[in-house]
């Protein structure tokens, strides 16, 4: 995991933090959109940790330039606010979700090992919110099919792909293709982002009967 953040005691401490949880190995540290990419390039990360505030742009646009070269790497935005507005965003830039920093420890670390398992990497009681303004998007395709709209359904309620694999009785293979095909067919960068366009488009709502 790298992690992108111009603050060093910041940095440091977010850095030793993650090191000492089970499953996570820190690769590097950067400071700068510049130096950000650079390091992606060259250690290749499964998450990227960033920072909204850098000294040469904001986060969104890194990450956005990041997942535009590499769409397997994970982005999660680390942010001050936590605004709907500046999230909606750097879901449109692929991210897979985000923390504030002034959530707490376990916060950080589920968002990161939710973003390395190809998750939302969002807090549940931020999702609705989050949704409502991610909803003023572009009209998808049709053409899903009824089964990838049973998993896009489960994704509106914030499930994993484990907890679709036992809802739906699928092994996790198919569960991903489904997910895979839900995405391009919704011409969506990310779950979330899929989850928004369906939501405003009414293929999902959020108070269905059947979602959690």
């Amino acid at each position: 995991m790298l992690v992108v953040e111009d603050h060093l005691m910041v940095a440091q401490g977010l850095l030793a933090l993650l090191d000492g949880e089970d499953g996570i190995a820190t690769v590097g540290h950067a400071t700068t959109i510049a130096a950000a990419h650079d390091a992606v390039s060259e250690l290749h990360p499964d998450v990227v940790l960033m920072d909204f505030r850098l000294p040469d742009g904001d986060g969104v646009t890194a990450a956005r330039r990041i997942r535009d070269h590499y769409e397997d790497i994970q982005v999660v935005l680390l942010t001050g606010a936590g605004d709907d507005s500046v999230l909606a965003a750097a879901v449109d830039a692929g991210c897979a979700g985000f923390v504030t920093k002034d959530g707490r420890v376990d916060e950080v670390v589920r968002a990161i090992r939710a973003a390395a398992a190809g998750e939302m990497a969002i807090p549940t009681d931020r999702l609705g919110a989050l949704l409502s303004t991610l909803s003023r998007r572009r009209q998808p395709p049709n053409g899903l099919s009824a089964r990838e709209l049973e998993v896009l359904r489960l994704l509106a309620t914030g499930a994993s792909t484990t907890e679709i694999v036992e809802q739906l009785v699928l092994s996790p293979h198919t569960v991903r293709n489904h997910v895979r095909n839900i995405l391009t067919k919704l011409g969506a960068h990310s779950k979330l982002e899929a989850v928004a366009i369906a939501a405003r488009e009414g293929i999902v709502t959020l108070n269905d009967p059947g979602q959690r």
